[in-house]
């Protein structure tokens, strides 16, 4: 990296590559991830990038603005749905995009949905998840499936980002048997912690799949098609 004088002798350093809005969104984004939205700021971004912080202003109007357009970096990652294709398997590979997207990015869990001005990004993708939905569904429909379905997705991964352990990795057998000594009052959740969190036959990845079916299960008997038809 080279440097030039400031006019007072001091030496800064100049970006290696010329700042524009996708790399301070990029850097933006780079920051949340290691410290959470709340230590983003005009001035740790300008730092991620090794630039003074007055630079940004060229690309980025403000903070509001940044938000605004981290909120869109993250929905542009989003499988976007087809309408060519069932609307159940693009609605399951929409789930599961959203679910990898947000465990790596928690801090867009609060944001996606908060930012009075909505991107490009954010729009189409709604737009796009309406017209798969809207293929076999009627408008209000749509828009009731779309609502369960993001309730659904958003409060799984808030809740699977939070969890005192890591899902998936066997984790669920050492909780239970922590808890177990602790249940002797509460019958059912002894009966659950021994009989599947303990054996490793329960595992909350999992539950992930299984709770969209029933949701899918439940809206595709609402449009008068068979499984086969919304798997196809």
């Amino acid at each position: 990296m080279d440097a030039r004088t400031n006019g007072t002798g001091t030496r800064r350093a100049s970006p290696a590559m010329p700042l524009s809005r996708a790399r301070i969104i990029a850097a933006a984004a780079r920051v949340a991830d290691r410290g959470g939205l709340d230590s983003v700021s005009m001035r740790t971004v300008a730092k991620e990038l090794d630039v003074e912080a007055m630079s940004l202003y060229h690309h980025v109007t403000n903070k509001d603005a940044l938000l605004d357009g981290l909120a869109d970096w993250v929905a542009a990652q989003f499988y976007r749905p087809k309408t060519d294709v069932g609307w159940r398997v693009e609605m399951t590979k929409r789930a599961n995009s959203l679910r990898a997207v947000l465990s790596s990015h928690p801090w867009g869990l609060g944001m996606i949905e908060s930012r009075s001005n909505a991107g490009d990004a954010l729009l189409r993708h709604h737009d796009a998840v309406l017209g798969s939905l809207l293929t076999v569904f009627p408008l209000r429909m749509a828009a009731h499936a779309f609502s369960i379905l993001d309730a659904y997705i958003y409060g799984f991964v808030l809740t699977e980002v939070n969890l005192p352990f890591a899902p998936g990795e066997g984790h669920e057998n050492e909780m239970a048997e922590q808890l177990v000594p602790d249940m002797a009052g509460l019958p059912h959740l002894r009966r659950m912690a021994t009989e599947l969190m303990a054996t490793g036959e329960y595992s909350f990845t999992a539950e992930f799949e299984a709770g969209l079916d029933l949701i899918l299960d439940g809206l595709e008997r609402h449009t008068g098609g068979s499984r086969s038809e919304g798997t196809s």
